[in-house]
């Protein structure tokens, strides 16, 4: 795969991600822990369904694998799939996005560490960018030091975490990469997720109404996006995916201003700008190397 065609389909899973906060206006009563048991569930059971179906017991043997990198990215996304839902019962929706802001930024430093790939000026000065763009567009109410921005600070660590994992693993030799299959990790992590939830969410009081689109955001704004991105760190750096993953914050509020004719305001739209133009800069000044350059 090209890295053109592989930042177009990561373009892609941003944008089916971006789809959560515009659907969940249509949902009648559903909870915010319900909500996250449900989507998790409905990942994992659909997952487990297409593997089963289009493979047999062959397609689902990977989920019993006893590798230690298949559950350390397991509960990345497990973190991931729930700490957001979390961090929002404790404090607002711009105090998380503003903290989630962080991740290019964590993912550059630890793929640096970690895998010692080297850091561009031009993709700290991207991080940086973008990094201040999503801060503009949400941090006009300030963040506060209360308990939500560190449940939200879960979210990030957790996906650098998991995006450097996953490319430390795209880089693995073919015989060892058939030892763990990463794309399962997501049914498993949404497993989790729906395990963890569940003493929360109970009693399930969701209508038929409400299922039926969590049921759509687990297939579609989970399942398919995150099991595409595990594809993708074999061509896209961790870095480069943790930045490209902050147009998921420009779609939705493109989504909920089309829709649900909720309009952003001059800092929104401005800084959602600065976002785009650090995307496109870096992808215009980044060293043209191996697939995996930062």
């Amino acid at each position: 795969m090209s890295h053109r065609r592989a930042l177009a389909l990561m373009v892609l899973v941003t944008l089916l991600w971006s789809t959560a906060g515009v659907v969940t206006r249509h949902l009648e009563s559903v909870r915010s822990f319900e909500l996250t048991f449900w989507r998790s569930a409905f990942t994992a059971a659909s997952l487990v369904l297409w593997w089963g179906v289009r493979q047999g017991l062959s397609g689902l043997a990977p989920l019993g694998s006893p590798s230690s990198r298949l559950w350390l990215s397991a509960l990345c996304w497990a973190v991931m799939f729930t700490a957001f839902m979390l961090a929002l019962t404790l404090t607002t929706v711009a105090n998380v996005l503003v903290v989630m802001a962080l991740g290019p930024l964590m993912t550059a430093l630890l793929a640096w560490m970690v895998l010692r790939r080297p850091l561009p000026v031009v993709t700290v000065v991207a991080v940086l960018l973008a990094g201040g763009g999503v801060a503009w567009m949400f941090g006009g109410q300030g963040v506060d030091l209360g308990w939500g921005p560190l449940v939200a600070l879960a979210v990030p660590l957790a996906a650098s975490v998991n995006w450097t994992l996953m490319q430390a693993h795209a880089g693995r030799p073919i015989g060892a990469e058939r030892e763990v299959s990463l794309p399962h990790a997501v049914a498993l992590g949404a497993a989790l997720s729906a395990a963890f939830t569940l003493p929360a969410a109970w009693p399930l009081q969701a209508s038929g109404h409400d299922i039926a689109w969590l049921a759509f955001l687990g297939v579609t704004q989970l399942a398919i996006p995150c099991v595409l991105l595990v594809h993708l760190t074999r061509v896209l750096s961790a870095t480069e995916v943790a930045l490209v993953a902050l147009l998921e914050l420009v779609f939705g509020v493109a989504w909920v201003w089309w829709l649900a004719g909720e309009v952003p305001g001059p800092n929104t739209l401005s800084g959602a700008s600065l976002v785009v133009v650090a995307l496109v800069f870096n992808e215009l000044k980044r060293p043209r190397r191996t697939s995996h350059a930062a």
